[in-house]
């Protein structure tokens, strides 16, 4: 065998000036795929990056890029202004609020009205949000739309799909949208009883390996939690179906929070659920039939922004919201994330406001889900301490909160993290609060969790082998975390 081998291999390089074949195949390969690289107009660093592996890995680095390079989607999206009427925007809404450039650069951005909601609920971790979820699915009359990035078949996941099977049989309209990659647990056979009572169930960005001249969607995911009952009452932010997430169950869960919400928010809401099912299913019949039996929402005194963001907008909308609300803080900045890797132009937002004086605080897990990450987490931590950042690590359990606190009126809360993939890769959904409630209730919860959480001091121990040098080399991944 290994003569066999070898032998092909003395032949192959017997061919009469094989050198120069390999050599004009590799300018060819570099400046075809260069040029390709180039005219997606990235970040230099990240194209230069891109462009010395692809030199240094010959056609294989080809296929990395191919599975895991950057990717943009072209939706066919209905018009918003068709199902956003101008009546949206209430004139309860007081002009002398300090966020009205906030509020003018999500419309920009995202193409959604400002709005208003009547009740909101901050649901702390999944043994508060799980009941009433289950409960309000109890309830409902009409249709019941889910939007979930994990999804998984234990007992959470099938006490929820049992809920919805009886709410199907009843009549009642179910949709399931689940990502294949985050809810890849969870199969066909596992929701079988779903669509057996007459709901449906679709998958977000399925893997199709046959269909070999389509890039595959590996990194582009729906990382949303939606859940919208009836078009009346909505839920969103970062806790997915699992019992990793339920402290009933277990008693590492996840600290999390999600949002209850009634209102006109809801409709947006809703709308981005649609959007995400067409787009996924081409299905469509539906809408103006559901269009039709939803009452007009009633507007309320919550003043609320819903944010999205995703791989189909060159506006990375959550990202300059983030940076906009940090650079118009007045007095504080307070940062809850599960993962925090910011680019550039969030990193000189936040030092900025510390270098300014406001109060500046940083909550994170003492050790997340990737120790990847944790190393790339910390990396940051000296220049963040330098300019006055107050940094916090919470444990024993995992913090996956996403919340940022402006000053005592502004609230950004949702599913997107403080990194690159939340801010350019993954789909996400968030809300803009300008509620001094809200804002309120939210800085209670940010106090609680910080008796839990020491402050890393600027003088922390810090070895070579086993944190500088793991923390400097996970930052050269930050890019992709």
């Amino acid at each position: 065998m290994f003569d066999s081998v070898r032998s092909l291999w003395d032949s192959f390089w017997a061919i009469p000036h094989i050198q120069l074949y390999l050599t004009c195949a590799w300018i060819t390969y570099l400046v075809g795929v260069g040029a390709w690289i180039a005219l997606q107009k990235r970040e230099p660093v990240a194209t230069l990056s891109w462009l010395i592996s692809l030199a240094a890995l010959p056609y294989i680095g080809f296929v990395i890029y191919y599975l895991f390079g950057p990717q943009k989607i072209v939706r066919h999206r209905r018009r918003r202004q068709q199902r956003r009427p101008t009546q949206l925007l209430p004139a309860a809404l007081s002009p002398e609020q300090e966020s009205l450039e906030l509020h003018a650069l999500a419309q920009a951005t995202t193409s959604i009205p400002r709005s208003t909601a009547q009740t909101v609920q901050l649901l702390v971790d999944g043994g508060n949000k799980y009941p009433a979820l289950l409960a309000d699915i109890a309830a409902a009359r009409d249709h019941v739309h889910l939007e979930y990035y994990i999804y998984t078949p234990d007992r959470s996941g099938t006490a929820l799909r049992d809920a919805l099977v009886e709410r199907a049989r009843a009549g009642v309209s179910v949709r399931l949208l689940v990502d294949a990659m985050g809810s890849k647990k969870a199969d066909r056979r596992f929701f079988a009883p779903l669509t057996a009572a007459g709901g449906e169930i679709a998958w977000f960005h399925p893997s199709r390996p046959w269909m070999l001249w389509k890039r595959p969607w590996v990194n582009l995911r729906t990382h949303r939690k939606i859940a919208v009952i009836d078009g009346r009452i909505g839920y969103l932010g970062g806790i997915n179906i699992t019992d990793e997430q339920d402290n009933r169950l277990r008693q590492d869960a996840y600290r999390d929070l999600h949002l209850r919400l009634e209102g006109q928010t809801v409709s947006n809401l809703q709308d981005v659920f649609i959007e995400d099912w067409v787009y996924a299913t081409e299905q469509h019949d539906f809408v103006c039939q559901l269009a039709q039996s939803m009452p007009a929402p009633e507007s309320g005194p919550i003043d609320a922004q819903l944010l999205t963001s995703g791989p189909d907008s060159d506006w990375e909308a959550i990202h300059r919201m983030f940076v906009g609300a940090i650079y118009a803080a007045s007095q504080r900045v307070w940062l809850v994330t599960p993962y925090f890797v910011p680019g550039e132009a969030a990193m000189m937002a936040l030092t900025s406001a510390a270098l300014s004086g406001l109060d500046v605080r940083l909550l994170v897990p003492k050790m997340s889900d990737s120790r990847l990450t944790t190393w790339c987490v910390r990396s940051y931590y000296d220049e963040l301490l330098a300019a006055g950042i107050k940094v916090h690590e919470y444990g024993p359990r995992m913090l996956h909160t996403k919340a940022l606190l402006i000053d005592d009126n502004l609230a950004i809360l949702g599913s997107a993290n403080f990194d690159h993939r939340s801010f350019r890769l993954n789909f996400e959904i968030g809300v803009l609060f300008d509620d001094t409630d809200i804002a309120a209730r939210l800085a209670a919860l940010i106090e609680q969790d910080l008796r839990h959480a020491p402050q890393v001091c600027a003088d922390r121990k810090h070895p070579l082998l086993t944190a500088s040098l793991p923390e400097a080399l996970a930052r050269l991944m930050s890019p992709l975390l």
